[in-house]
């Protein structure tokens, strides 16, 4: 890195991945060697076997895990939701949204270089096929630059054919999680033509995959993800970052063993912290907008250190606060204040859980119908009915009419597990007993002989014929 570009800040005006005409620069990064790299590793697995086994984990014969867009069915650990908990909804992804803000303010994009989906698929996945089989950073340079040979061939289409099958692996473990394991298994051994739309969509869902992770990569990171961009808000003097310790390496230099002691910083200036980073900055000149945080320039680092007999640390998790002062991480007031809104919004969300109703019931009368009158001064009333059973057991309620005095014509109703059922009923009521046009009325709705709920709604009678019953 040219040191007049890291104190003019120049550095911060131009994207790593991007040279001075606009053109893509293809980031062959070195293998990260350390105990942080291993740590990540076994992370990445964990989070892997997750996505691949959640699918068939299943409670009372659900999925534990969807987010059935299409149906608008979500089962989050065994729990359904449906549209009618959409302030469960809202409520879930405010406390989510503050909790990674105040995850942020503290830990900084601790979340992009470990747990990121977009950084295990392309560091622990692809980029570790491509090390197999085009060797290392120096080869896979050399491999790109050299003339289209038949190796050069055999390795590039075995790396792209790998490429895609592990594409559609990840693609059909995603779609698992919005459509169903048993509707991947539907579109993959049906014909195409008895699934044709579902068929094109996953297809096309998992091109783009195998796009994103061979050709446009890191940049979703450093151009497309608009948490990167949130940090800049986020961050504060005290969050934990991968930082640079430029009161102890600077003024970095070549060693020269013949002349240690005229270099004053441990820093020298080798620029592994650049060759492994997998977004192609350089560390030392700060916080940036495309550090994910993967510590990869950490263990790189830590190993020269080790190598010219110096201590561990010159880039390690710190604040810009620790570098400086080498005090430790504050509870600042900005960070009482985000754990509060997040307890009160945890507080909330528990108790809107927990007093969350298994069965809700809506009764409406019947758009564009008025009612219809027997000939022995019986007023009756359409209504639609809609159900939604969210336990996982078929259930029974009861229909009961508290007043005015008449009759329904659905007194019990059976809905299956995990369902919504929509119907329609009547109820009818003698003409002397109604004395308004509209007159309220109250439904009793039991389940199991327990009152669950009292639904009020109108029913609509002739007000010429309540005025002559009046006299």
């Amino acid at each position: 890195m040219n040191k007049s570009n890291e104190k003019d800040g120049s550095y911060r005006d131009k994207v790593s991945t991007v040279d001075k005409d606009g053109k893509r620069v293809w980031i062959f990064p070195k293998k990260p060697i350390g105990s942080l790299y291993k740590a990540r590793v076994w992370v990445s697995y964990l989070l892997l076997s997750i996505l691949f086994i959640g699918p068939f984990i299943k409670v009372d014969g659900n999925q534990w895990l969807l987010l059935n867009l299409i149906e608008r069915k979500f089962i989050i650990f065994g729990v359904v939701f449906w549209p009618q908990d959409f302030h469960l909804f809202l409520f879930a992804s405010l406390t989510f949204v503050v909790f990674i803000v105040l995850f942020t303010v503290i830990f900084g994009r601790i979340w992009c270089g470990w747990a990121c989906p977009q950084t295990i698929f392309m560091e622990m996945v692809f980029r570790k096929i491509e090390y197999l089989i085009e060797g290392t950073s120096a080869q896979q340079k050399a491999l790109k630059k050299a003339p289209w040979t038949l190796p050069k061939i055999f390795k590039k289409t075995l790396k792209h054919v790998v490429f895609l099958v592990f594409s559609f692996a990840i693609g059909h473990a995603l779609l698992a999680y919005i459509i169903g394991v048993d509707g991947v298994r539907k579109i993959v051994t049906h014909s195409p033509s008895e699934h044709f739309t579902g068929f094109i969509a996953m297809v096309l869902f998992n091109l783009f995959l195998y796009w994103v992770y061979a050709f446009f990569r890191e940049q979703i990171c450093t151009l497309v993800c608009p948490y990167g961009r949130l940090q800049g808000v986020l961050l504060d003097q005290n969050s934990i970052i991968v930082s640079y310790d430029y009161l102890r390496g600077e003024p970095r230099g070549k060693l020269d063993r013949k002349k240690s002691e005229e270099h004053k910083g441990d820093c020298i200036d080798c620029s592994i912290c650049v060759d492994v980073c997998p977004t192609g900055i350089d560390i030392r000149n700060g916080t940036q907008l495309e550090c994910i945080n993967c510590t990869a320039c950490i263990d790189a680092c830590n190993g020269v250190m080790e190598t010219i007999n110096k201590p561990h640390g010159l880039i390690r998790y710190d604040s810009s606060n620790g570098i400086k002062t080498g005090e430790k991480l504050k509870f600042s007031g900005r960070i009482a204040g985000y754990s509060l809104v997040l307890a009160l919004l945890i507080v909330i969300l528990s108790f809107l859980l927990l007093t969350r109703d298994a069965v809700e019931v809506n009764i409406l009368r019947t758009p564009g119908t008025l009612f219809v009158e027997s000939n022995d001064g019986i007023i009756l009333n359409y209504y639609n009915i809609e159900i939604v059973n969210k336990s996982f057991e078929d259930i029974s309620i009861g229909l009961d009419l508290m007043s005015p005095i008449g009759s329904i014509s659905k007194k019990n109703i059976l809905i299956q597990k995990n369902n919504l059922m929509k119907t329609t009923l009547t109820i009818d009521i003698p003409l002397e007993k109604i004395r308004m046009a509209y007159t309220p009325l109250k439904i009793k709705i039991t389940l199991d002989g327990e009152i669950i709920e009292d639904i009020n709604t109108m029913f609509l009678a002739p007000a010429n014929k309540l005025k002559k019953t009046k006299k």
